[in-house]
């Protein structure tokens, strides 16, 4: 189909038509002018946002980003109490924070900090 026979189809001028398809490769385009051409195409636009991990590790991931950012305070002041925890001990503290805060699904997990 040309420019020309698509702007018949949507009832706008072929200028029109030659910036749609400009602002579309740009990324500057709206959803209601696709939805327009869409349908002058006999087509049915889809707009999606899909993850690029599950859902499950994007949760994990934020839950043991959080649980980070939490247990340095903890361990300071164990360390000041002479009970830091070795390594292996803080690793573990870390998955159980991060498990814990999973089960809880708390909505401030997506908080920004």
């Amino acid at each position: 189909m040309t420019a020309e026979q698509l702007a018949d189809r949507m009832r706008v001028s072929q200028p029109r038509i030659t910036a749609l398809e400009h602002g579309e490769a740009a990324g500057a385009v709206n959803l209601k002018t696709l939805q327009r051409a869409a349908q002058a195409l006999n087509c049915t636009l889809i707009y999606a946002l899909v993850p690029n991990q599950s859902l499950e590790r994007m949760v994990r991931d934020r839950a043991l980003q959080v649980a980070a950012e939490r247990l340095p305070a903890v361990e300071h002041t164990m360390r000041l109490e002479d009970q830091a925890l070795p390594l292996e001990a803080r690793k573990s503290q870390l998955r159980e924070v991060a498990d814990a805060l999973v089960r809880q699904a708390p909505r401030s997990l997506w908080n920004h900090h």
